[in-house]
Formats: structure tokens, sequence, C-alpha cells
């Protein structure tokens, strides 16, 4: 058997972090290794496979679509890309009316940066503490952290950065200038950060007042994530922009950045564009998604995230600070040792990822069950107590 771990770290960039784990196959919400050993998915991909692996609605779709047609170019129309873009602005509401397609988070929140500037004029913007919105140089001139950002600074951006869910501080923050305020509804590697009940439509509202923009990044929080079709869509908001990825395909890469008619109307042709954006094949992946997230399962994904989190809350160990969370979008804070719960829980064949310095998050694919949170909350737990205690 091909050492495949080998073949990577030797003909692939090192840029990522090396879990030290091949995986080949996938079904439902496992990953399979080349021994066809199963791992339960509690990351389904940083949040991009939404359905876990193999749903037959998804697949059947894809299938059909590659036979059909794969690419095209945004200068012609087509039947899969309208479609997309038809339902995905129905879906999203809030005064948003045209979707421009791309193929990555960061892309749609390069593009919304772009549309701010030809919308306003203006060219400065704010963004939060601890956010994360991608690596590409425009939107790593928003996302914070000397970790991403240090080797590349000077940034091309002009960007203030205040802290989360600090109404003073955006309104101080926001000058004559100031294009936009590019925020998550809840800040993802961040750690998992709620904002008080009220904050996204407060900081709309001194926005607009200052002739400034919101963009929402809904790129992790999107699509379900939180037990809504938008996790903002809990504060009934007028939007300016919305930018979502990760799950808008299905798992195929697909991302958009959503606008509303009187800034669609100041976006020039030729302005931005995208060979591989809103292709038919990453639009049949859209289509295939806005059908499977219905009300079904939005409730499901909203049941399924209060009873793991009940679950987590009720493990004691001197490791565990706080949980916290919303729909299948949890972190578990821990004091000290989290890259070991994470090699430990890899051990127990239970995926998740880390956020911020000190948080193992969970995002599960929506179609995990009760007995899957079961099985992960008794292995966290044991990997919490088998740690070493201060």
């Amino acid at each position: 058997m091909k050492d495949y771990a080998f073949l990577q770290r030797k003909y692939v960039v090192n840029s990522y972090v090396n879990r030290g784990l091949t995986l080949v196959a996938g079904d439902g919400v496992h990953l399979r290794d080349p021994a066809g050993i199963a791992y339960l998915d509690l990351m389904s991909n940083y949040g991009a496979n939404i359905f876990g692996y193999g749903h037959p609605t998804l697949t059947s779709r894809l299938e059909s679509q590659i036979r059909t047609l794969t690419t095209l170019h945004g200068s012609f129309a087509n039947d899969q890309r309208a479609e997309a873009a038809q339902r995905l602005v129905g879906r999203c509401g809030g005064g948003l009316a045209q979707a421009f397609f791309s193929n990555s988070g960061t892309e749609a929140n390069e593009a919304a940066l772009k549309f701010a500037v030809l919308a306003t004029g203006r060219k400065r913007f704010i963004a939060c503490r601890n956010g994360y919105h991608g690596k590409t140089l425009g939107a790593l001139s928003a996302t914070d952290g000397p970790k991403f950002r240090s080797a590349f600074e000077p940034l091309l951006w002009d960007f203030a950065f205040i802290p989360f869910n600090d109404l003073e501080a955006l309104e101080a923050a926001l000058q004559a200038e100031t294009a936009a305020f590019l925020v998550e509804p809840i800040q993802g590697e961040g750690g998992i950060i709620l904002p008080d009940p009220g904050y996204l439509a407060k900081a709309a509202e001194l926005c607009r007042s200052r002739g400034a923009l919101l963009i929402l990044d809904e790129v992790q929080t999107g699509l379900g994530r939180t037990g809504r079709f938008l996790a903002s869509q809990s504060e009934n908001l007028i939007y300016d922009l919305a930018t979502l990825g990760k799950g808008l395909g299905g798992g195929i890469p697909a991302a958009a950045t959503l606008v509303t008619p009187a800034i669609a109307d100041r976006i020039p042709r030729s302005s931005h564009t995208s060979t591989f954006g809103g292709n038919p094949l990453a639009a049949a992946g859209i289509l295939a998604t806005l059908d499977l997230l219905n009300e079904s399962l939005l409730s499901h994904v909203r049941e399924m995230g209060a009873y793991f989190l009940e679950r987590l809350r009720s493990i004691r160990s001197e490791l565990l600070v706080c949980v916290r969370g919303q729909g299948l979008m949890i972190g578990l804070e821990v004091a000290a040792m989290r890259d070991e719960i994470l090699k430990g829980l890899q051990k127990e064949r239970v995926l998740a990822i880390p956020a911020s310095d000190n948080v193992v998050r969970f995002l599960p694919p929506f179609v995990i069950e009760k007995p899957h949170l079961d099985e992960a909350a008794d292995k966290i737990e044991k990997v919490l107590s088998s740690l070493p205690r201060n």
C-alpha cells in the first residue's frame, strides 16, 4: 500500500498542521482511513460537508450535472446558475437582491470589500478583534491575529479593529471615510464567541446613520449551522451585504456575496469576476443544499445542538472552563492542553478542530443523531479524565 502521508508531505506545500492521519472515504457522519477504520466526524471539513458524506440527494444532483455541463463562463446564462441565484436570494431575504458567485469564503469577502468601495467611494473599514475572514490579501487585512498577518504586513486595506460585541467601540470607530463594518454573527475561529442579542441590528443602525455599510460574514455561521438559514436572521435585519461559503455547495467549492439593488447598481461590468464562480456543477450543489435545508432539517440542527450542549455541560473536569454555542456550532473552552485533547479524541476516533488558543471546536454534519453525540460526549469525558491535572 502506498504511503500517502509521505507522498503528501513530499509533494504538497507544507502549510497545514499535520494531523498524522490519512482519510480516503466517507459515509454518513464517518470518515474512513485506508484500512476502513471509521472516525466520527465532528468537524465536517471545517463546516463544508454539512450533509456528511454520500448523501443521496446531493450525490444524485451532482452526478446528473457532471454528465451535462460542469463549467461555463459567467458571460453566458445557465439554468443551474440562474436558478441557484434566484433561490438563494429568496432564502436570504432581508432586502438582498443579487448574488455574486465565487469559490470560497475568503473570495466572497474579497468581493464584499470591493463592492463596498464601489458603493460608497470610501476605502476605510472596521473589523473585530479575534475575527477571521480569510487569508487572501484583502480578506487577510480584515482578519485579526499576528499568526495570520505578521509575515505579510503592511496589508492592502485600511482596517480599524475593535472589540467584538462592543457598540460603543463601533460608534467611536465609525468615521466619515468608513466604507463598511465587517463582522461575523458568531466568531468561529475566534473561539465560538456569541454576541448579546440585538448586537447586529444595533450595529446596522449605527452604520446606516454614518453612511457606512454592514457586511455580515456568514461563511461559517450560515447555511443552517446555527439552526437558522442565516445566523443573523434571528434579528430581522435589513441587509447591505452578506457572504456565504463552506457548506453552500454541500461540499463542492462554492461561495456567494449577496448585495442589495443599490449596491448591485454600483458594480460596473468587469470590475470583479471569477472564472469558476457559479459554475453549473457548483450551482447544482447549491440547489441540492437549498432543497435539503428545509425547516425539518433546521429543527433537527437546533435539537441536536441543544442536546449536545447539555451533554457537554454535564461533564465534570478541572480542564473544562465552559461550553458555548448555537445549533451545531459549539466550542469547548479548556484551561490548558487543548491540542492534547484534540489528539486524544483522534486516538478515540473522534475528529474535532481547534479555535482560538484554548477552544475545541465542533462543527458536526447536520445529519448527526443522538447516539453519535452520546458516543462523542463519552469519549470527550474519557479524554479529559485521562489527562494529568495540575
